[in-house]
């Protein structure tokens, strides 16, 4: 652990490790915050990111058992102003299509309606009509963050009650989660909590954390390693705690099968012992195999921490890593502990990642300098700048100002207030979008012009192929809100 947080420049991070239904390694290493010297301990909160969509499966699963919904009952008949693109995909999405990435909307599609912004969940499932598909309906496995936030607002319509209250009650209280939260405001009082940290413009810096309150249900629940135990355990048991069943063994069963394949990749060559035989999504599980051994896992991640939940059901096994920085720490020591408990060859996990990280990084850099290379860097704007200042709208994230400020145009999203961006000219109709937050991943932006010299439209795409698929700006149309 101490050469894993060195080499993955990790201030911190929490181990836990269940096994028969027992805690066998509960600890914390490195501290909280970087420059300080508190320790990070089994009771360290940690915000666990896209771990909390297996509890929105699981609130869903009782439901379920209290015969108050299906599997396959459809998102229209619990909330009847849903609505989607396409309208028969409106009409035929089922409860297990919302939690099994099959919707037909691309991966991340719709996010930036989240990230940072002043948006409800109510407006945000509204305005999930204008994004357009990016695959026929449950042709294939697209991981997508705003479904789970229309699973969270059937849990609010079937219960009468806000997703926090559902969760908290019936799945914190009975598994004796008292440290675990559904909002970073809501954190406990003890200030036992691990500050986010992430390496920017190539410095390590602490960051806050990202503002998820109002998608709770896809990744906002903070939590310890200590808390998660009593999750883990309970898994592993088909739902069963000391103080009797939470969910059914049979929903148990549901939420481990496997619902929508994904197709199977080749790891990197250092990560080659990593190929699975299957890969699938089940209802907020993520399932493959390896060594013999079905998997039910899931990362998660957030600005400034990771996280990776692996259990091995055969073995009765269950392994969680918190981390406090934006690494792969979290995965190399996981896959470190379960190679121990299977037997297997070992392998340097740290190494092995570390060389990925560096070989993706090293392409990434590549493809900068070629595309930065072969720019018309002789090239100017088609118009005054001033002109291409004003209110562009795009129909699902709203509007972007662009003003021109000291003669350079500065873009401004309405509803995404972290984003204020300088954008400086690159080629032709091209500029660089450069937001002043510098955890926000900078994007070019295109105008295109009508053959008359009026301005038409602008489009935005990520400027770096590292780019976090949150930011979905290739989704977003802007069209020019004429006076």
């Amino acid at each position: 652990m101490t050469r894993a947080l060195e080499t993955f420049k990790t201030p911190g991070a929490a181990v836990a490790v269940v096994k028969d239904g027992k805690v066998v390694l509960l600890q914390g290493f490195g501290v909280r915050r970087m420059g300080d010297t508190t320790k990070v301990d089994a009771n360290t909160n940690f915000a666990i990111a896209s771990l909390s969509k297996a509890f929105t499966a699981a609130t869903i699963a009782q439901l379920v058992d209290e015969g108050k919904l299906t599997w396959d009952t459809k998102v229209v008949d619990v909330l009847p102003g849903f609505r989607l693109y396409d309208a028969y995909v409106t009409q035929e999405l089922t409860i297990r299509d919302i939690l099994s990435h099959r919707s037909g909307l691309g991966l991340g599609g719709g996010d930036m309606l989240w990230m940072y912004s002043n948006f409800t969940a109510p407006e945000m499932v509204a305005q999930i009509r204008h994004l357009k598909p990016a695959s026929s309906f449950r042709s294939r496995y697209a991981y997508q963050n705003l479904m789970f936030l229309v699973a969270g607002q059937v849990v609010e319509q079937v219960t009468q009650k806000p997703w926090d209250q559902v969760v908290a009650e019936r799945i914190f209280t009975p598994l004796g989660m008292t440290r675990t939260t559904t909002s970073v405001s809501r954190q406990p009082a003890d200030s036992n909590i691990a500050t986010p940290h992430a390496e920017i413009d190539g410095t390590l810096r602490i960051v806050p954390y990202d503002t998820v309150d109002n998608i709770r249900p896809v990744g906002g629940i903070n939590s310890s390693v200590s808390d998660m135990t009593r999750w883990m355990i309970a898994q592993l048991d088909s739902g069963r705690t000391g103080s009797g069943q939470v969910w059914s063994p049979a929903s148990a069963r549901e939420m481990w099968a496997p619902q929508t394949l994904q197709r199977i990749g080749n790891p990197a060559g250092p990560l080659t012992a990593l190929r699975a035989n299957f890969a699938a999504y089940g209802l907020g599980w993520a399932l493959r195999d390896y060594r013999g051994r079905k998997l039910v896992t899931h990362t998660g991640g957030l600005a400034g921490m990771t996280s990776r939940l692996l259990l091995v059901p055969e073995e009765r096994l269950g392994i969680l890593v918190l981390t406090n920085q934006q690494s792969a720490l979290s995965d190399a020591v996981t896959w470190r502990i379960l190679d121990a408990y299977l037997g297997a060859p070992q392998t340097d996990w740290i190494v092995a990642y570390q060389q990925v990280v560096g070989v993706t990084d090293n392409s990434a850099d590549s493809l900068m300098k070629a595309r930065d290379g072969g720019r018309d860097s002789t090239s100017g704007p088609s118009l005054p700048v001033g002109k291409y200042a004003g209110t562009w709208r795009d129909a699902m994230l709203g509007d972007a100002v662009i003003t021109e400020e000291s003669g350079q145009l500065v873009m401004r999203l309405s509803r995404n207030p972290a984003f204020v961006g300088d954008m400086k000219h690159y080629q032709h109709d091209t500029f660089k979008i450069i937001w002043r937050e510098r955890r926000l991943a900078d994007a070019f932006a295109t105008f295109a012009l009508e053959p008359d010299g009026t301005l038409r439209d602008l489009r935005l795409a990520a400027i770096s192929p590292l780019a976090d698929f949150s930011f979905d700006y290739q989704d977003l149309l802007y069209l020019p809100v004429r006076p």
